[in-house]
């Protein structure tokens, strides 16, 4: 009874995180509605031209944006709507629509897995992984850290940081080491310490796409050859300040390996927090993990019914 009351309430207090997260986002798309919605007198192509301006300002997507007006015109003639105010119920509806996580998603975390994180360097992707870290270890997972990106000057250090504050232990090298060689180890470990979540930060050289596929080709390799037992995971991280440029960087990974879920960083910081739905819905792979906030706390699994609702909250 106990742990219900802890979990409704670190729901509640991260949805709260969450609404003051998305202040600028909200902005962006709450001034613009509501001088449509209190604007129009009639729901006429006018109307609709106006509103596909503001969720393209916010980063929503042409394509995502186009679907979401397709499916909120049906709605209004279902529905027989007449008022504008009364589309912006409709709305959310049509918005979260674009946004499904499957029921799978989350069964890598009751283990063993093996969760490769990926992603260009300055999006978080380090930081990113003690979250990740940080969240499983609260809820009881054994969790080992592995430092591949031996690419990166202190990006072992980092880890080794974030290992320090998630309370995870870590398999680390000195810089420039084989990355293989690390994952490598870091197998070995997690099978003998009975580890249910391996999470391991790689390199993001993104610019030397070969480079970047060779390295991850042979980490991949290795895994699928002393680990062939556990669940693999993909994550790319990417940064929400970026907005369609995150759409692209999430293309070009997804062209190089098999990514099964994304994360995106600093959607408190963008008025862009529309690349969520975006993303998720452009290129069909679901959003897993978001963050808002610096704190470790501040990286939560992805629900597309409270983002929807932080996104129209009053303030």
């Amino acid at each position: 009874m106990e742990e219900m009351i802890e979990e409704k309430q670190e729901k509640k207090g991260f949805f709260r995180r969450l609404v003051d997260g998305m202040t600028k986002t909200r902005k962006s798309i709450a001034s613009g509605l509501n001088s449509i919605f209190h604007g129009f007198s009639k729901i006429d192509e006018d109307f609709y031209e106006e509103l596909e301006e503001i969720l393209i300002m916010a980063d929503i997507g042409v394509a995502t944006t186009g679907e979401i007006l397709e499916n909120l015109r049906e709605k209004v003639k279902e529905n027989h709507i007449k008022e504008p105010e009364a589309c912006r119920t409709l709305l959310m509806e049509s918005i979260r629509e674009q946004m499904e996580v499957p029921e799978d998603a989350y069964d890598f975390e009751k283990g063993p897995s093996v969760v490769m994180m990926i992603g260009v360097n300055g999006v978080g992707k380090t930081t990113t992984t003690g979250k990740i870290a940080g969240l499983l270890k609260r809820e009881g997972r054994k969790v080992l850290l592995c430092a591949a990106d031996t690419f990166r000057a202190a990006a072992t250090e980092q880890l080794v940081e974030w290992s320090h504050r998630a309370g995870c232990d870590i398999i680390a090298a000195k810089e420039g080491a084989d990355p293989a060689a690390v994952v490598f180890d870091a197998l070995s470990a997690a099978k003998a310490r009975k580890t249910d979540v391996l999470l391991c930060d790689t390199a993001g050289r993104l610019h030397n796409k070969k480079n970047l596929m060779d390295e991850l080709g042979k980490i991949n390799r290795v895994i699928d050859r002393e680990y062939p037992d556990a669940k693999r995971e993909t994550l790319v991280v990417l940064d929400g300040t970026t907005g369609q440029n995150a759409l692209a960087q999430a293309k070009q990974f997804n062209e190089i390996c098999n990514i099964t879920g994304i994360v995106i960083t600093k959607l408190d910081g963008t008025a862009k927090g529309g690349i969520a739905i975006a993303i998720q819905k452009e290129l069909g792979i679901p959003v897993k993990y978001i963050g808002v906030g610096e704190s470790i706390d501040d990286m939560q699994r992805f629900d597309p019914d409270a983002y929807v609702e932080a996104l129209f909250a009053a303030e």
